[in-house]
């Protein structure tokens, strides 16, 4: 028997509850893991609150990201003892997750827990702080470096933001946070912001196709309207990096900042990404996050706790990043 947070659906309502279960009710995969560490991401939220369909078939076993040590393995990479992480590939969506104190997964989804991170650190990061990673290197790859400034974090006080303004200043761009949320403004100068500016800022649609050049680059993690006018502002020949849509999916802009000024917009995809650049991202992670600071971002949690966050994380409530001990 295990411990687990089980969703289940009564005509359209989802509830979640802790409960007992046993191991033959997990589903098929050829890896099974004794889960350390879950996490909240923003998609956790909508699932566990039941929001968007992600989850077609109850009950079911959230939680999109997991840490912790192999058991058993039918898989050629994975033997028992291994540490490992798992993020991504619809898990916690179509398949169980990770807010379980045991989780059975397909070995391919799974990646080895880097030697410099303890499993608790690397829920601390989980996909939030991947999808933050995948983003600097797009960024750089589109021609981003740390002499052209600045480089904009919009939704900067949540997960994604907070590991994105730490990795930039360590990496030493000059980062401009945005954010709603004036008490947060000290912990993202501790993060190693060099601004701040209000969401108000960016919160109305551009009044013009283009704006006054500012950024050199953005990692967005808003959408709507904002990006709309991220993308006027943004500098000759630069990039951004769309990571999410806390402000909504509908983008309404024109073709001109991509015209004139040769901007680039880049979709980051964590869910799927191929797994050497998932391994090359985390050991990226490992050298350019300062893990003091990851320290500084982490709320700790239990199983219980997580129908309450899930929700304070959709109305943009979480600072940094919620590490989930089921074990606790």
């Amino acid at each position: 028997m295990f411990k687990a947070l089980v969703l289940t659906d009564s005509d359209g309502a989802v509830s979640a509850e802790v409960k007992e279960l046993d191991e033959g009710e997990l589903p098929e995969g050829d890896v099974t893991v004794a889960t350390d560490y879950s996490t909240l991401n923003y998609k956790d939220g909508m699932i566990v609150n039941g929001i968007g369909r992600l989850v077609r078939q109850y009950p079911h076993v959230p939680g999109v990201d997991l840490a912790g040590t192999v058991e058993t393995s039918r898989h050629p990479e994975f033997k028992p003892g291994d540490k490992v992480i798992c993020t991504g590939w619809r898990v916690g969506e179509v398949h169980w997750g990770g807010y379980a104190q045991k989780a059975r997964l397909d070995g391919d989804w799974l990646v080895k827990l880097p030697a410099a991170l303890t499993t608790k650190q690397a829920m601390a990061i989980g996909t939030a702080g991947l999808t933050a990673m995948l983003a600097v290197m797009t960024l750089e790859e589109h021609g981003l470096t740390p002499d052209k400034a600045p480089v904009l974090v919009t939704g900067a006080a949540g997960g994604v933001g907070s590991v994105a303004v730490a990795v930039l200043a360590k990496l030493g761009y000059q980062v401009t946070a945005s954010t709603g949320r004036a008490e947060t403004h000290g912990y993202l100068r501790d993060l190693g912001a060099a601004e701040i500016i209000g969401r108000e800022e960016l919160s109305e649609a551009p009044a013009k196709p283009l704006d006054t050049a500012r950024w050199a680059g953005c990692i967005d993690a808003v959408g709507g309207v904002t990006l709309a006018r991220v993308l006027a502002q943004m500098q000759l020949h630069s990039s951004v990096a769309a990571v999410g849509n806390a402000g909504g999916i509908k983008l309404e802009t024109t073709v001109i900042p991509f015209l004139l000024r040769g901007i680039n917009l880049l979709g980051i995809d964590s869910v799927a990404c191929p797994k050497r650049r998932r391994i090359a991202a985390w050991d990226r992670l490992t050298r350019d996050l300062p893990i003091d600071l990851l320290e500084s971002m982490v709320q700790d949690a239990v199983l219980a706790d997580v129908p309450r966050l899930g929700s304070e994380i959709l109305k943009g409530r979480v600072r940094g990043r919620v590490v989930i001990d089921v074990n606790a």
